[in-house]
């Protein structure tokens, strides 16, 4: 049976809130659920590349190679060997690749066009994108079925959410008229915090079922995980960090399976 496709673009547009670590570990656990998944990094700084495995410096192409024209998205894919997850790598080139496209023709179509030369081929494609409503943010946009929103629970996030939220609007008029928000995801959760169970309530209060069940706590493991070029999974599959990331797992390959 031919495989559909899901393409998620991770997003948010204020730093540090799990995007990279969402994006390395859900691979993982997505992977050991049995889904075939590649992981896209679209952040100069490289971090998903490492926190997969793969020396960014060593690189000979990267996505910026993919988007510029210079190579086919089959020819940079490499695999995370430990977790068993395919990665189209980055480093800091691609950080020219705003620049090297704003006069070129569908622009905003780039990484469109190279994912649709991987049809049947995986189950699960994880966009990272990096902390800025850019043109490649806008690329991932275009690509993708549906937004992930990683998230604090805290006041500055619900201000932020509103700029991207109409960022997706624009994105939906004019360029990907199928892109919905898959899901809101709490990160760095710390129960005990007031503010965070206040804002929290919140977010399941206006975006109901947009949210998703699973809660990602404030780990240790997972903040140290990505200095050996693990997944979580693989660091510390016993920690509550990667439980929390194969319970998320569970819920996306559920609702998947729903929409189907």
């Amino acid at each position: 049976m031919a495989k559909i496709m899901r393409i998620l673009a991770i997003t948010n547009q204020k730093g540090g809130v799990g995007k990279t670590t969402t994006c390395v570990n859900l691979a993982a656990s997505l992977a050991a659920a049995g889904s075939q998944v590649l992981l896209i990094d679209l952040d100069p700084q490289g971090n998903a590349t490492t926190g997969s495995g793969i020396d960014k410096a060593s690189l000979k192409y990267t996505v910026y190679h993919v988007l510029i024209g210079e190579k086919t998205i089959r020819d940079v894919i490499q695999t995370s060997e430990k977790s068993m997850f395919d990665i189209v790598p980055a480093n800091r080139d691609l950080a020219g690749a705003e620049v090297e496209l704003v006069n070129e023709i569908g622009r905003e179509t780039r990484l469109k066009y190279a994912i649709s030369a991987l049809k049947n081929t995986y189950d699960y494609v994880l966009l990272d994108c990096p902390p800025a409503l850019n043109l490649v943010t806008v690329n991932a946009l275009t690509a993708a079925n549906a937004v992930m929103i990683p998230m604090q629970c805290e006041y500055y996030a619900l201000e932020g959410l509103t700029d991207l939220v109409n960022t997706i609007k624009k994105v939906r008029t004019h360029l990907n008229s199928n892109l919905e928000i898959e899901g809101l995801l709490r990160t760095m959760f710390d129960n005990r915090n007031m503010l965070a169970q206040q804002v929290s309530a919140q977010l399941e209060s206006h975006f109901g079922d947009k949210v998703y069940r699973t809660v990602i706590p404030r780990n240790i493991r997972l903040a140290e995980a990505p200095s050996y070029g693990l997944p979580v999974l693989e660091y510390d599959r016993a920690s509550k960090g990667a439980q929390a990331y194969v319970e998320l797992a569970n819920e996306i390959i559920s609702k998947s399976k729903k929409r189907r």
